[in-house]
This record gives structure tokens, C-alpha cells and sequence, in this order.
């Protein structure tokens, strides 16, 4: 889910990693062994963050490993990177050679926040040399460990270091309706029912929409779209925001009034999650196309595509349609990989990332964002194409 915090566990063969992962969890279940190597694949351990949530800590290979294999295993390591909200660097020494550089070079470019722990201080105390070495090469203060005999106060520093990091980063989440909504205000959510819907239940954007709209004990009316017109009829009825789907853009335009301000759920995640400037930069590529284009169409979840998928059918149809030209997509799902090199599309279209952390959205995207190609979301891209865009972000400047 995209509020949950994810924490990268690195550092060189048997330094500690998995063992830390378990003292700090209390548990054994990180398998640990004297032989470098133990961990392979990065592993994924979940658990509840004091004062914050839902937490995951990733333990990874050591970003020292040799060989062929050992370099496939340094690869995913590193590829956690882009994934992660926060960075502990376990160490066992004042060592800072070749694969540190290359971690923290991938750390800084992500801009993910770093801590450090040094470990193994039951069997050699970290001397003040040693802490003003790694506080140098790291950037911060190193926190004493000892993953045999943790003492509560040390897993706290931990804890405490993560709460602060994430909160500092820069990538704190907001709710959808931060500043937008008040005590007391009456919001429409048009919710459309077609087979992306999930049975008896709503989408995850409406469903946190609703909750935002209680928070802040205002009032959400839900319909769906085609009785939307009927809601404004006579004089009896005062919406101060309507928010749609926005594959309903055009049916629940033309049927609230001007004066109140409309928006989609997929562009109100664009606002909390970031990225949101690059989206509104990007957005005019949309009517900038040619023939032989290729776009990339990022999914954030997997799901069964259907005919009536938003991603897979509907955006590129409709652009095919708004731009006239011949246009190659490619659709990737989940945080998988791509299979062309990112300078190969002349355009990427996201989905709204509620699956996801703001942190992994703006990484997803970084690698378009450096070369220079353009970006926007599903919401901000049909909108454009219904005519219905400057409308549609008016609420949210």
C-alpha cells in the first residue's frame, strides 16, 4: 500500500544485516550464518513503526559481493534503492571503499535519506576516529549496535532516526484533500461502476477521498455519473467541489455547473504525491505527438485487464484518436523493470500511484524526468484530451 514506509538495509558480507534486522524486529527470521553470502535476494520483513504505521524493513546482499552471481545480487541490491524511503547502512568498521561509493551515489541520486549503524560493538567498541570517519562519508552520526545483546535505548535511536528522516525528507505524503476541502462543505463524488470496478466495493482513490472528506467533517454525496445532472436541478442542491473518475470527465462536465469547481481523484493524487510540476510541464506533449512515437504507460498495481481497462485500452485509444498519429505503447506494470531503454518513449503517462509511496512514484519516474522526456498522469492526460484541462486544475493551483 502506498502508505507504508519502506526502510533498505545495506551494507558490505557479513556485516550484520540480517542479524540487525531480527534483534530490531525482536525475532528470528532473517536466516543468519558466519559464511558471506547468506542473503541473496532482498528480503522483505513487515512491521508496525511507533508513532508512524505500517513499516518494512529490506534486507539485501552485501554490496560487496564477487563474481557473476554475486554482481546479479549487488544489481538488486542496488535496484532496492529506488524503492525505499529510508537507507540504514550497517557497518562493522571505518571501511568506505568502491562498493560504499557506489551506494551512496545511488542513495544520493534518489535523495534517500541515510542512516548508520555499527554494528557488532559487543565485540569491538566503535572508537572516535572510526565515528568521525563514517560521520564524514555518510553525513550523519552512527549509532553504536549490537545485534547479539540489543539494548531497548540503542533500537530506539534506530527508531526514532527513522520517524525523523522520513518526516524531513521531503517526501511526507499529504492527504488528497489537503487545503482543499473544510469543516462543514459539501463534496460530490461521481463514482462510474463499469468491470474496473472491484464487486461490491469502491477504488481505492474513492474510498480515500470519503475518509478525507470525514476527517475534515465535511460531506461526501457519491453518485455515479449518470445521475449526476439530477443532483443540480432546481435551486435546492450546492456543491462547493465536485471530483470525478476520470473516465467520466466529459458525461459529469457538462453536467455540474461552471462555478462549481470539478477535479478527478487521479489528479488529486497527482497533487499529494509529487511530481505534480513535471506533470503540468508535460502535459502539452499530448498535443505535440508524431507518427512512430512510442509512450510508455506506467501501472503502479497489477491487476486483470479487461476491455474497459483505463490504462491498457482506454488511454491509448483515446490518444491514438486526439493526436492522429501512429503511436507505439508499451504498458509496465507493478515496479518491474522496463524493457526498452527509457530514451526510447517521447512520452510516459502514470496511473494516479495509490499504490504506491510518493518516494517510489517520484523514483519510478526520475529516470524520464533526467533525460528530459515528459510526464503526466492519467487524469491530467484525459483532460487534456476532453478539452476539460484548465477546468480540472483550477482547484488545484
Amino acid at each position: 500500500m502506498g502508505n507504508v514506509i519502506h526502510i533498505g538495509i545495506f551494507g558490505r558480507r557479513n556485516a550484520g544485516k540480517s542479524s540487525f534486522v531480527n534483534a530490531m524486529l525482536g525475532q528470528d527470521i532473517a536466516i543468519v550464518s558466519d559464511t558471506p553470502g547468506t542473503t541473496t535476494d532482498p528480503v522483505r520483513q513487515r512491521f508496525e513503526l511507533p508513532g508512524s504505521g505500517p513499516a518494512v524493513f529490506i534486507d539485501t546482499a552485501g554490496i560487496d559481493d564477487t563474481g557473476d552471481l554475486g554482481k546479479m545480487r549487488r544489481d538488486k541490491s542496488i535496484d532496492t534503492i529506488a524503492r525505499i524511503d529510508v537507507a540504514i547502512v550497517v557497518v562493522t568498521g571505518d571501511s568506505f571503499g568502491e562498493p560504499e561509493r557506489l551506494l551512496k551515489t545511488e542513495l544520493d541520486r534518489y535523495s534517500v535519506p541515510v542512516l548508520t549503524v555499527r554494528n557488532k560493538t559487543d565485540l569491538i567498541p566503535m572508537n572516535e576516529q572510526e565515528r568521525q570517519i563514517m560521520k564524514s562519508n555518510w553525513g550523519c552520526e552512527p549509532i553504536p549496535f549490537s545485534s547479539i545483546s540489543p539494548d531497548t535505548t540503542a533500537k530506539g535511536r534506530v527508531l526514532s532516526a527513522i520517524s525523523t528522516a522520513v518526516e524531513s525528507s521531503g517526501f511526507t505524503e499529504h492527504e488528497m484533500l489537503h487545503g482543499l476541502v473544510s469543516a462543514g462543505q459539501h463534496i460530490l463524488l461521481v463514482c462510474p461502476i463499469d468491470s474496473e470496478a472491484p464487486a461490491g466495493r469502491l477504488i481505492l482513490p474513492q474510498v480515500m477521498a470519503i475518509r478525507n472528506i470525514l476527517d475534515y467533517g465535511a460531506y461526501a454525496t457519491v453518485t455515479t455519473p449518470e445521475n449526476t445532472a439530477s443532483l443540480f436541478q432546481g435551486n435546492n442542491c450546492r456543491f462547493d467541489m465536485a471530483i470525478t473518475d476520470s473516465q467520466a470527465f466529459s458525461e459529469v462536465a457538462a453536467a455540474v455547473p461552471e462555478n462549481v469547481p470539478l477535479t478527478s481523484f487521479s489528479m488529486l493524487l497527482a497533487r499529494s504525491k509529487g511530481c505534480f510540476s513535471h506533470y503540468i510541464n508535460g502535459v502539452s506533449k499530448l498535443g505535440d505527438l508524431h507518427d512512430g512515437d512510442r509512450i510508455l504507460i506506467l501501472e503502479s498495481c497489477t491487476h486483470h485487464s479487461t476491455c474497459e481497462d483505463i490504462g491498457r485500452v482506454k488511454i491509448p485509444a483515446m490518444l491514438r484518436k486526439f493526436s492522429g498519429k501512429n503511436l507505439g505503447f508499451d504498458i509496465v506494470s507493478g515496479l518491474s523493470s522496463l524493457e526498452r531503454p527509457i530514451d526510447e518513449y517521447a512520452l510516459v503517462i502514470q496511473c494516479g500511484g495509490c499504490m504506491i509511496t510518493k518516494r517510489q512514484l517520484f523514483s519510478r519516474l526520475l529516470p524520464a524526468i533526467e533525460k528530459g522526456i515528459p510526464v503526466v498522469n492519467y487524469g491530467m492526460a484525459i483532460s487534456y484530451m476532453k478539452g476539460i484541462y484548465p477546468r480540472a486544475i483550477r482547484p488545484l493551483l
